[in-house]
């Protein structure tokens, strides 16, 4: 397993700088205020002001510096990918959003991380490389303090088990391996492949009752758990019909199944307290 993790960690790096190129002005954005946050995501947050907040798989400390921003609580991001911790550490000086950013693979930090946070934050696309879900779920029972809980939004490995022509070719469930050529630039809708990653990248199928299970064995308590018919922010299929909504924030688009598809669920959320 720490193998994959460190061909990932290669797979992301490559890919960060791509994602990259195509937002030159993405620090000024967070100068100006932006919050990148999703309706669903404040919401299933709540109220965090003042607590703490680790935000696990982080990536490039978006979604991290807007909780910190917008929410008011003081967060740490965790993600695996120097270049993304790098570029996090640097969008959170120059635009003056204070929070701090960790370089690690996640299971290490689990066992080395002795701090309480109050909330457990994890989001869209993180899941995936999750190699084992059980230490996954172990380690975020034991970052909590008594009372704290775990809010997870992702994309639903049933929307994902699709060819771009709606072929199911991919597991949706039992954490089963499979290997890509690397990180694509999923920023640019790159549906061609025209960016090629020098680097392989290797993901894993976890269903929501997976996880959900893994929480529970953890010794945490489900309170939350619901299941949507679109994804946020990603058209993850060329054919995708778009849906754009008009936030308080921001726009954004929803992404469904096409017309002549079945609905199936394309995101889940699910929520996890800790005992006090």
């Amino acid at each position: 397993m720490t193998n994959y993790h460190e061909q990932n960690r290669k797979s992301w790096n490559e890919a960060t700088k791509q994602h990259h190129s195509h937002k030159p002005d993405l620090i000024a954005r967070y100068k100006n205020g932006w919050n990148n946050l999703y309706p669903e995501d404040m919401q299933l947050l709540g109220d965090v002001q003042g607590k703490s907040v680790v935000h696990l798989q982080c990536n490039d400390g978006q979604d991290t510096l807007s909780i910190a921003k917008h929410l008011g609580a003081n967060v740490t991001g965790i993600d695996i990918s120097d270049e993304a911790i790098a570029f996090a550490k640097t969008m959170s000086e120059e635009a003056e959003i204070p929070a701090e950013f960790v370089r690690a693979d996640i299971f290490e930090w689990f066992d080395s991380n002795t701090d309480k946070y109050d909330v457990v934050y994890t989001s869209y696309g993180a899941l995936i490389w999750i190699s084992d879900i059980s230490r996954w779920a172990s380690g975020i029972a034991k970052a909590l303090r008594a009372g704290g809980k775990v809010v997870v939004i992702d994309f639903h490995q049933t929307g994902l088990m699709f060819d771009y022509d709606w072929h199911p070719i991919y597991d949706a469930m039992g954490g089963k391996v499979s290997a890509s050529d690397g990180v694509g630039d999923y920023a640019a809708d790159d549906y061609e492949g025209a960016f090629k990653n020098p680097h392989k990248a290797y993901e894993f199928a976890w269903s929501p009752s997976e996880i959900i299970t893994a929480l529970l064995d953890a010794g945490l308590h489900l309170t939350h758990f619901k299941e949507y018919p679109y994804m946020n922010g990603w058209q993850c299929y060329p054919d995708m019909r778009e849906e754009v909504i008009e936030g308080e924030h921001r726009s954004y688009s929803r992404f469904y199944t096409p017309n002549d598809k079945p609905t199936i669920p394309m995101m889940y959320s699910i929520i996890a307290t800790k005992s006090l």
